[in-house]
């Protein structure tokens, strides 16, 4: 990088060509007086009267080198220091049976909730930096699907792979919160967080959800609950004697512990009815849980005065030099 300190002295650079003038001007101005002139006037222009133009372009670059001097150039290094403290986030997905309703709009066309939480889910992802990431799967069963990485390449081709009944039919939510805790409890991190997405009721499984909730309180993990799908009834697509048919079918999902359990770990519940919905819910928790990054600017400069001032020197040596000299001024 390259700067001056003092800015302002280059405003004094303008003044270079009023010099130049008043300088160039003075040259051939003195007189001496003769009863007649006609003679010297038939003599040639003397060449020394070139060479003292030079003289006084040798002063004015001198002076414009003394000016930027001193506006004290410099030649410097940026550099910056960046320090981040991430959050550890479990993304904890239901892939039970009910997951495959299409209830869901996604560009028009009916798609399964499934689907739609995968997109979703992987625009979240794209959008976190220095955070640790990882994926826990339930149904009747509840697994890690990816343990918490940095390398979000590998956590979104492990979710496009998430299938409806990859873990069972069933939901057992309070066996995936416990595998989020286990994944989480001793990691020291800012904050550590679970985003829980379900579809239905816990109705597997061997811990209870409140009593997993309590144990993640115990150990400062957040859990955001959302209950996903329209209320009422949610269509099905299912084979029959007459081909593929929609069957419709009641919605069981139970919001009451999904409240509870958000609320016993600091974090929040939020129903998604529609495609839309889901998508401002994670751009919400997206704002709420961000990573801190500190950012510190180094500066080290060198100063380059010197580099104008000595041709400054020596320009004004060779001017006095030869003005006083060969170029000399009578009287």
């Amino acid at each position: 990088m390259f700067r001056f300190e003092d800015t302002w002295l280059l405003s004094l650079l303008a003044l270079i060509p009023a010099m130049l003038f008043y300088e160039w001007k003075k040259i051939g101005s003195s007189q001496i007086r003769f009863s007649s002139v006609m003679v010297l006037k038939q003599l040639k222009t003397p060449a020394s009267l070139g060479f003292k133009k030079s003289l006084v372009l040798l002063r004015i670059i001198a002076v414009a080198l003394f000016v930027v001097a001193l506006a004290r150039p410099q030649s410097g290094i940026k550099s910056t220091e960046i320090s981040t403290e991430g959050i550890d986030i479990m993304m904890c997905i239901d892939t039970s049976g009910s997951m495959e309703a299409l209830d869901f709009i996604d560009k028009g066309e009916r798609t399964t909730r499934l689907k739609v939480v995968k997109r979703v889910v992987g625009e979240f992802i794209k959008a976190r930096k220095n955070d640790r990431i990882g994926m826990v799967v339930f149904g009747e069963e509840a697994f890690t699907q990816c343990p918490q990485t940095l390398d979000y390449g590998v956590l979104l081709s492990l979710l496009d792979g998430v299938e409806v009944g990859m873990a069972g039919d069933s939901t057992s939510i309070g066996s995936a919160i416990g595998i989020c805790i286990k994944r989480l409890k001793d990691l020291k991190s800012k904050s550590k967080v679970v985003i829980l997405l379900t579809d239905g009721r816990n109705n597997s499984g061997t811990l209870n959800p409140i009593t997993a909730a309590d144990i993640a309180k115990n150990y400062n993990i957040k859990i955001y609950t959302i209950g996903a799908g329209t209320e009422g009834e949610a269509p099905f697509l299912v084979d029959s004697f007459f081909g593929k048919q929609y069957v419709y079918q009641k919605v069981d999902l139970d919001e009451k512990p999904l409240k509870e359990i958000a609320e016993k770990t600091g974090g929040k519940y939020f129903r998604a009815t529609n495609t839309e919905a889901l998508k401002n819910i994670y751009e919400q928790i997206d704002k709420m849980e961000r990573t801190e990054v500190k950012i510190k600017e180094y500066m080290e400069y060198d100063e380059l005065f010197i580099y104008f001032v000595l041709p400054g020197l020596l320009f004004l040596l060779i001017e006095i030099i030869m003005s006083n000299t060969r170029l000399r001024k009578i009287p």
